[in-house]
């Protein structure tokens, strides 16, 4: 395990990281050479002008010396100190473990005369450059695709090279068992890959924990989608009255009843996950992993237990976690989305602090079972979404009995009276100024954002960057970080959609990519999504707003109109409440850009208008489909009135 090759060689090399690196002086720093992992420090050769350099070495010209390095050692790097390119390719090598003879072209004594040496003899007009066994293998780029592809790691064995691995524990370990790794996990196994499933849950300051599955699966999608149902069933006993249905007994609804029955239906997904993973032979482990070094990972279990795993490549899944606000109490007190799906008591009247969709989807639903909610609001509604659709959500959510306080946040929580649910008292500031309320509720949730899981991996240990405010991970558009054998997807990815069924097909395609051949890569533009609010909010590609920004207002048009669902007729609740609204391109045959739609089962209609927007539809395109009769998604076939004539859009049935 690990990459160093015997313990006589680590030992052969110790003596002469004393000697150069302490004492060195007179010696020429521009040549190093590179022990195997563990790294040592980087190694001074015999150089310029140190007492052991030979004679015959004194004169020999730049071209000699040159050569004389590449035919001497197994891998040379022809490089320069404050070479960006230069520094990743040394990455590259240390993170395989592979020692290497580095000469720094502008460090050396005779740099010009090298620098000329280095144009004649390898045709090349910058550095870096590579040697492996007296071949080119090229600069930066050629390197990097030759790792890539896997005939630098087999030149390096058929040539004997010391220091690189003669196998791993497994060819991938993934770091976190959500959606996304899963997927890539199951995909990887079906190309008889050795693969290990690292998953922990770090408890909520309240002691939260859940199983196998990650975010969606046990504090998200699949429990915020249950409740919302038992909101709407609510919503549809009342309106059961009206076609005819005798409902006797007051409606209750039973908080206890349905989060056993949501936990127990999670509870069936966290061991079919487990299961799925024995029968491909996917190794998992329910435990914290870290890496510790180049290709090595430490993984602890809940009791402390500590175990050294290595692997070729590394892929990181760890999703994220809501976010506190630091404010005195809100950890002691208040309660995220990781507790409120599992959470043992009714939690009462609840203030909702945030404006994110899982903001407005909690305060949804927990007001659709009957609960007093207020949403305390920093700005605006559902930033990054379309804000017409946003506000038109508020709207509806006001009208139904949330009730909002905007530009105020919480500054302080304190504990009244303990219970289940207790009692606490919320002071809260303006954001526009000094003025300060205070409000009594059972229930505190925050819902103010989410924060990359990356900060506690070791990442800083093996070289990965990420961003240093968010945490967030860049990587190339086949999902690589800067390491080369170090992979993410989801929501830890800089720059792109924080959604479930992204980090699923990104970790499918990955796995076909590294060991199926494949050269698919995911598609993050126009990703279908809905907010499920009690009116859903379906919307893919742009946002109005967006459009605008990127083609220009007098280049695009908005066709739109309200519209009323025919099973809320007969109730006679929300007419002129549910909405559609395509935002085309002018300029490019009116081709659809924006596609968004309020109502019932927004999902399913966006589901299916996803494909079509994939596949490059124009409003003509629309114009020229028959509807189906009666339902909500027909509206998107006869929209004739745009937002630029200011024409009615009000309707009177169905």
């Amino acid at each position: 395990m690990g990459c160093g090759k015997s313990k006589e060689r680590r030992a052969a090399a110790r003596p002469q990281s004393e000697a150069h690196g302490r004492g060195g002086r007179g010696r020429d720093s521009s040549a190093k050479v590179h022990p195997p992992s563990p790294p040592l420090p980087e190694h001074p050769a015999t150089g310029a002008s140190g007492p052991s350099r030979s004679t015959s070495a004194r004169v020999l010209d730049p071209r000699a010396r040159l050569r004389a390095c590449i035919d001497s050692h197994p891998v040379v790097l022809l490089s320069k100190s404050t070479c960006e390119r230069c520094a990743e390719v040394k990455k590259l090598f240390k993170s395989m473990c592979v020692p290497y003879f580095l000469l720094e072209l502008d460090q050396a004594e005779d740099a010009r005369g090298l620098e000329r040496a280095f144009s004649e003899l390898t045709s090349e007009t910058d550095v870096p450059v590579v040697f492996v066994k007296r071949r080119k293998i090229g600069g930066h780029g050629p390197t990097l695709k030759a790792y890539q592809e896997g005939r630098l790691q087999k030149l390096l064995k058929m040539n004997g090279s010391e220091g690189l691995p003669e196998s791993y524990d497994y060819d991938l370990i993934i770091v976190g068992g959500g959606s996304g790794g899963l997927a890539a996990a199951k995909e990887a196994a079906k190309y008889d890959k050795k693969i290990l499933v690292l998953d922990f849950v770090t408890p909520t300051p309240h002691g939260t924990r859940w199983g196998l599955g990650g975010t969606c699966v046990n504090v998200g999608c699949i429990p915020k989608k249950l409740m919302h149902q038992a909101a709407l069933l609510g919503q549809a006993v009342q309106d059961s009255r009206n076609y005819g249905w005798k409902i006797e007994e007051t409606v209750k609804h039973d908080w206890d009843k349905m989060t056993e029955a949501v936990q127990n239906y999670i509870g069936s997904l966290n061991w079919g996950y487990r299961v799925a993973l024995r029968e491909r032979k996917v190794t998992y482990e329910n435990a914290y992993g870290q890496f510790v070094g180049p290709h090595r990972i430490k993984a602890t279990n809940n009791k402390g237990k500590e175990k050294i795993y290595t692997a070729e490549k590394f892929l990181i899944a760890t999703g994220e976690r809501p976010r506190y606000l630091g404010i005195p109490g809100d950890r002691e007190f208040c309660i995220s989305s990781d507790d409120l799906f599992s959470l043992p008591y009714c939690p009462g009247k609840t203030l909702v602090v945030g404006a994110s969709y899982v903001a407005l989807e909690c305060a949804g639903f927990l007001a659709g079972i009957g609960l007093d909610v207020t949403v305390m609001v920093r700005s605006i509604l559902l930033r990054g979404f379309d804000q017409d659709m946003a506000n038109k959500i508020g709207e509806h959510m006001e009208e139904h009995g949330v009730k909002f306080i905007k530009q105020f946040i919480p500054i302080k929580v304190e504990q009244i009276e303990a219970g289940t649910p207790g009692r606490l008292r919320v002071v809260a500031q303006s954001t526009s100024g000094g003025e300060t309320i205070e409000g009594e509720y059972n229930t505190v949730l925050l819902a103010i954002g989410r924060d990359a899981c990356t900060r506690k991996l070791g990442l800083e240990t093996v070289g990965v960057k990420i961003n240093d405010k968010t945490g967030k991970i860049p990587v190339t558009d086949e999902e690589q970080t800067n390491v080369p054998y170090i992979y993410a997807i989801g929501d830890i990815l800089e720059g792109k959609l924080e959604l479930t069924p992204v980090a699923i097909q990104a970790g499918r395609l990955l796995a076909q990519r590294l060991y199926a051949g494949s050269n698919i890569k995911c598609d993050y533009e126009n990703v279908p999504t809905t907010v499920f609010t009690p009116l859903e909010y379906g919307a893919c590609g742009l946002s109005e707003e967006k459009a605008v920004e990127k083609f220009g207002e007098e280049n695009i048009e908005v066709y739109h109109s309200y519209f009323w669902p025919l099973e809320w007729t007969i109730p006679s609740r929300d007419n002129n409440k549910c909405y559609a609204k395509i935002i085309c391109n002018i300029k490019d045959n009116e081709r659809v850009v924006g596609f968004h739609v309020l109502g019932p089962n927004a999902g399913e209609v966006t589901q299916g208008f996803a494909a079509a927007l994939k596949c490059g539809l124009t409003k003509m395109q629309l114009d020229s489909t028959i509807g189906i009769h009666p339902v909500c998604a027909e509206v998107f076939t006869t929209l004739s009135v745009t937002k630029r004539s200011g024409g009615s859009i009000l309707q009177a049935g169905c």
